[in-house]
């Protein structure tokens, strides 16, 4: 598994968007968290940010849609130029189609759950997507504490995978941490969402490759 790491613009500067894009070039996607205060408690930015921001930035953007109706919505973001888009099964009223349709528009399809949602009853559904992101925090604020609750999880849905045989990703999101992302590695995560751990570093680059070589290590 190639570790990638995925830095959260929630926890940077809204007034500076761009330059928080520049101070992470040496990530391998910027994570863009959308939320409706429907969904999560929790407003953040929609696709117009998300159109700004691809014209701003090199990087790829991995767009989480934490939003109510994202069978309507997430189609757009990959339409729009995302490179990944997730949707949550808890949201998604239609997800086969709709994975389909965000894979149509030429962008990798993600499918969340959220921390208490058991990844089983989705076995059926992994060869419709590219990524499985399992959620480590309750999600709607970044700066969370990991739940370790989730570990045995990312183990369960590594098992998934491999026995599906895909080339899923299998990305964890949500208080990703130097002293957490060694243990999430190892459960089996591939693709590692860091907020505050990146964007609260003096040197948000180097905090990038420091949570890609604790990751490495594994």
């Amino acid at each position: 598994m190639a570790v990638q790491i995925s830095p959260s613009i929630l926890s940077a500067d809204f007034a500076r968007l761009a330059e928080a894009a520049a101070a992470v070039s040496n990530a391998d996607w910027l994570h863009v968290d959308v939320m409706d205060n429907h969904f999560v408690p929790n407003l953040t930015l929609g696709l117009p940010v998300v159109e700004s921001l691809l014209k701003a930035t090199s990087l790829p953007l991995d767009c989480h849609l934490m939003i109510e109706d994202p069978d309507r919505w997430a189609p757009a973001y990959a339409e729009a130029g995302a490179g990944s888009v997730t949707v949550h099964a808890e949201a998604a009223k239609a997800p086969v189609r709709t994975l389909r349709q965000i894979r149509a528009a030429g962008a990798r399809a993600g499918f969340a759950l959220n921390p208490a949602t058991a990844v089983e009853p989705y076995e059926d559904l992994l060869g419709e997507i590219d990524m499985l992101l399992l959620m480590t925090v309750e999600p709607g604020f970044g700066g969370q504490r990991f739940l370790d609750v989730v570990l045995p999880k990312i183990r369960r849905a590594r098992a998934l995978i491999e026995r599906h045989g895909g080339q899923i990703w299998l990305q964890v999101d949500g208080g990703v941490a130097a002293d957490t992302i060694e243990r999430c590695a190892e459960a089996g995560a591939d693709v590692f969402v860091a907020g505050n751990a990146v964007y609260g570093a003096d040197e948000p680059a180097r905090a990038v490759e420091e949570l890609r070589k604790l990751a490495a290590k594994v």
